[in-house]
């Protein structure tokens, strides 16, 4: 019993001992660990070239002339992040850190070592940069602005429209892609505004589609579409009938003298509708031969009515 006991106290002893060396040992690796990254290294690192703010036309190209060779020295925990890629890119403004030729960029790398160091952080310092002037070539594209035309599809709630007409930020897209292209295209149009149950003022972001075109940029991307929605109703009136191109030799009676139009309008402007805001007309030269009637048609109505229509699609005549 005794020795069962010995046995087990020295296998629980030896077990505590190996879990603390394990402890041990991986605090000891730990801070060895902290204290390489602690240390100062240095290491080359490539500067790849980005230019912002350009034409939308200029489309700079991307080979090996847009590296900037950089022998850096930092603390190993800022040498992290190049552990598994030794590339970092730089963005440079092309009204301000470059000079401008009809097909690249100049960029004195020596005489802006400061922006470099900006956008690389104070964690680093810049030993030496390669080359001392960088040639940034680039391809312009043909452009133009073509119309912008609204796809929508609004469903409104009973009782609402639209009042007047949709409206967005910009009448016209700016293209940019191939001259073949660019030249074929005269309009551009939305994404389909899709919208149901509307009862309020509408205010949305559309997309541009150029699905149909691979090659093609366009700016901007989305157009903001607005219009006033609000309440409306039907109203009818009585307007009389008003014949036209009537020969002079030719006398003719018609029936009825009047007709009722019907038109939908938003309450705002239902008070202000009068009779001689519209004209019913029947134009005699649309007569076919042996057709003993007369079409009327609204040749004019106040703009801000949405529709009117005649109830009475005929109107009868005789020649005397």
């Amino acid at each position: 019993m005794s020795s069962n006991r010995k046995f087990n106290i020295s296998s629980y002893l030896k077990r505590k001992n190996a879990k603390r060396f394990s402890i041990f040992f991986l605090v000891a690796f730990i801070f060895l660990i902290f204290s390489k990254l602690s240390n100062d290294y240095t290491q080359n690192i490539k500067l790849r070239v980005q230019i912002a703010n350009t034409q939308d036309e200029i489309v700079l190209k991307k080979d090996s002339t847009n590296i900037i060779d950089a022998f850096v020295k930092a603390k190993g925990f800022s040498m992290l992040s190049f552990l598994f890629s030794n590339t970092e890119d730089i963005v440079l403004d092309s009204k301000t850190d470059v000079t401008t030729r009809p097909d690249h960029f100049i960029f004195d790398v020596q005489s802006h070592k400061f922006l470099i160091e900006e956008q690389l952080g104070k964690s680093y310092d810049l030993l030496t940069l390669s080359p001392d002037t960088l040639n940034l070539y680039y391809s312009k594209l043909a452009s133009k602005k073509v119309p912008l035309v609204l796809e929508s599809d609004v469903k409104y709630s009973v009782g609402y429209d639209k009042k007047g007409e949709f409206s967005t930020n910009i009448d016209s897209i700016k293209i940019v892609g191939s001259a073949n292209e660019v030249d074929s295209i005269h309009k551009i149009k939305t994404k389909k505004l899709i919208l149901n149950d509307v009862n309020k003022d509408i205010s949305e972001h559309v997309e541009v589609n150029v699905s149909k075109y691979k090659n093609i940029e366009v700016f901007p991307k989305v157009v903001e579409v607005k219009a006033k929605v609000t309440r409306f109703t039907e109203g009818t009136i009585e307007v009389p009938v008003t014949l036209v191109n009537k020969p002079k030799d030719l006398e003719i009676n018609f029936f009825p003298k009047t007709v009722s139009v019907a038109y939908y309008v938003d309450l705002e402007n239902y008070k202000l509708i009068k009779k001689g805001d519209f004209i019913v007309e029947c134009d005699f030269m649309a007569v076919e031969e042996n057709q003993t009637y007369l079409v009327p048609r609204v040749t004019k109505k106040p703009e801000f009515i949405k529709r009117a229509n005649i109830k009475q699609n005929r109107i009868d005549f005789i020649k005397l």
